[in-house]
């Protein structure tokens, strides 16, 4: 009889960062590695965020906060989500957690019970369906392929929803594949929704504000007003604004939804780093001009990964319209075979032959619910990015 409970069992260690600790181990035993599977920006966090932690650190604030978030924050929080998405919360509608991966935890404990859906676009990021499944809860993936330009479709949500059917997971700019909703997109998809009420809506825009060729960003809940009372608006610092280690994400959504979400936060880490919500004020508050210029690197360096990927031979990679990533298809590398006589038998053996043959560290498609692709993170220098997809051109230049 184990003694591990059974729910541990229904989850495994996120790919991402497995990829990323091992691309860590092989460099730390001497391995020539170039790794493209963190999603972190490579930029440092802004000077006036980190001279705002400083400043809490000297005046003190290094004491515990409020359980869901500091006063202070919970109001940027709610000017930023009035001044960008037009949507009023108040701050008894705000929670603050210790990253986006916390809310999202947060909210499906609070709400799922066994046998409830939760209907997950793929390719979705890795955890969406582990917490689902740590809840007892069922998700369900969608395929969106990349002819529908990794996006759900009406018809296939239509087709996804069934009365056990709890939650929607929307994620836009999209973690792995870039894609983003247009406002037509998302306005036929609350079309569908209206039609079922029992369905809540999360939408994760962690990479809100990463866009590239003048896409206009929209949140659903902005979109349709009807389905504000059933969606909960995810976002953080992490992302836009280099944060990734600080650990804070937050959401709006309807007062008992958060007021349950912050009773169980309670119970597990209680409030996030006081310090890293004094930075964060700073980061809503604070100038903004820094994005374009950040997204103007990330743009020439997605062009040049989009190009030098599509060069390669048996690789098709899609242009995404935000975040940092790429999601291109190994479809035409699968049978092949490689200079040791190894069969390329799915996206995993495409993505190991890479680390071994070449030393490039990326992640399969298989983890994200969509294959046969991969996942590039281009949050990198372009020098270590076109060295990168020079190797990848080799690599599978020389299968067979």
């Amino acid at each position: 009889m184990s003694f591990l409970a059974a729910r541990v069992s229904r989850i495994q260690p996120s790919p991402t960062l497995a990829a990323t600790d091992r691309a860590r181990a092989l460099k730390a035993a001497g391995k020539d590695i170039i790794g493209l599977s963190a999603g972190e920006p490579d930029f440092d966090t802004p000077a006036n965020i980190r001279a705002a932690a400083k400043a809490a650190i000297d005046k003190g604030d290094t004491r515990y906060t409020d359980t869901g978030g500091t006063p202070a924050l919970k109001q940027a929080i709610s000017a930023k989500f009035k001044r960008e998405n037009g949507l009023d919360y108040a701050p008894n509608q705000i929670i603050v957690s210790t990253g986006g991966k916390q809310v999202l935890f947060n909210a499906l404990m609070a709400t799922l019970n066994p046998g409830d859906e939760v209907l997950i676009p793929a390719p979705y990021w890795v955890t969406y369906p582990d917490i689902v499944a740590l809840a007892e809860a069922t998700p369900v993936a969608i395929a969106c392929p990349a002819e529908h330009g990794f996006k759900l479709t009406t018809a296939a949500l239509e087709a996804a929803i069934t009365p056990r059917a709890k939650w929607l997971i929307l994620n836009s700019p999209s973690n792995p594949s870039g894609a983003a909703y247009t406002k037509v997109e998302l306005r036929a998809l609350a079309d569908v929704l209206l039609k079922h009420p029992q369905v809540w809506i999360l939408t994760d825009d962690m990479y809100e504000h990463v866009l590239y060729d003048d896409f206009e960003f929209a949140t659903i809940a902005q979109i349709e007003p009807k389905l504000y009372p059933r969606t909960l608006t995810l976002n953080g610092v992490s992302k836009v604004y280099c944060m990734t280690g600080w650990r804070i994400g937050y959401a709006g959504g309807p007062k008992e939804l958060i007021a349950a979400m912050t009773m169980l936060q309670s119970q597990s880490t209680s409030n996030p780093s006081s310090v890293s919500q004094a930075a964060s004020v700073e980061a809503l508050n604070g100038p903004q001009d820094f994005i374009p210029k950040h997204n103007a690197i990330f743009k020439e360096r997605r062009d040049l990964v989009v190009s030098m990927l599509n060069q390669a031979h048996g690789l098709h990679c899609p242009k995404p319209e935000g975040a940092f990533y790429v999601y291109p298809s190994c479809a035409g590398a699968i049978g092949k075979r490689t200079p040791e006589g190894k069969t390329i038998a799915n996206d995993t053996d495409f993505i190991t032959y890479l680390l071994d043959s070449e030393g490039v560290a990326v992640v399969q498609g298989t983890a994200f619910g969509l294959s046969p692709h991969f996942r590039i993170s281009y949050a990198t220098s372009t020098g270590v990015l076109e060295k990168a997809c020079q190797r990848i051109q080799r690599a599978c230049a020389a299968l067979r």
